[in-house]
């Protein structure tokens, strides 16, 4: 159930579905998934479904996974810095890592992010930064960026996180309560302005203040 034929399955069904970007395809094809979950799901770690990772987190959907990326690569103007909200199992930071020159991520749930650190060095990446940190708050200290993606859903952007776009930059981000929408939020080549976009409706975890230990 974890063999390259099953993750070729899942990356035919992320096709099927609309994901057209090859390097995102090939990035999530080669990264075992069933890695980033406990022994009991892994068997499940290539269906296209989000699934339980603890403290009421979730890893991602791959198609979610997938979109995202692929939304953020073709619209960033550079990949030199970029920001992950939400590390989370760390596998949608595995697949940006792979993408991106340098990649920070922060998670506000410290034994979610020992295991991803974990899961960084296992699998030898290392152009990852992570730090325990409130993810509304981004970590404006390495910024900025260009690009953010953040792998919550709080009611409205965050200024904070928008502030750290670097000119031309982009954010990714799941937006909503009841009803929420993947949102694509630009800042202009000035600074001065930002452009907002939704592609697409989606459900995601809240994004929450404060860390847990």
């Amino acid at each position: 159930m974890t063999s390259q034929r099953t993750r070729n399955r899942l990356i035919q069904r992320l096709r099927d579905e609309g994901i057209s970007s090859e390097e995102v395809l090939d990035v999530m094809a080669s990264t075992p998934r069933h890695l980033f979950l406990d022994e009991a799901l892994a068997l499940r770690a290539y269906e296209d479904t989000a699934l339980p990772i603890g403290y009421g987190q979730t890893i991602s959907q791959p198609y979610i996974v997938a979109r995202m990326t692929e939304l953020l690569m073709s619209r960033a103007r550079s990949r030199a810095r970029v920001l992950e909200v939400g590390a989370g199992s760390g596998y949608q930071t595995a697949i940006l890592a792979r993408l991106v020159d340098k990649l920070y991520s922060v998670e506000r749930i410290e034994p979610l992010l020992t295991k991803a650190r974990q899961r960084m060095r296992e699998l030898g990446i290392f152009n990852v930064e992570m730090r325990l940190s409130n993810g509304g708050y981004g970590w404006p200290e390495q910024g900025p960026y260009d690009a953010i993606l953040c792998a919550a859903a709080p009611a409205s952007v965050p200024d904070e996180l928008r502030e750290q776009l670097a000119p031309g930059g982009v954010l990714v981000i799941p937006v909503g309560s009841d009803r929420q929408f993947l949102t694509i939020v630009t800042r202009s080549e000035d600074g001065n302005r930002f452009d907002v976009e939704k592609a697409e409706p989606v459900r995601f975890v809240p994004l929450l203040s404060g860390v847990v230990r």
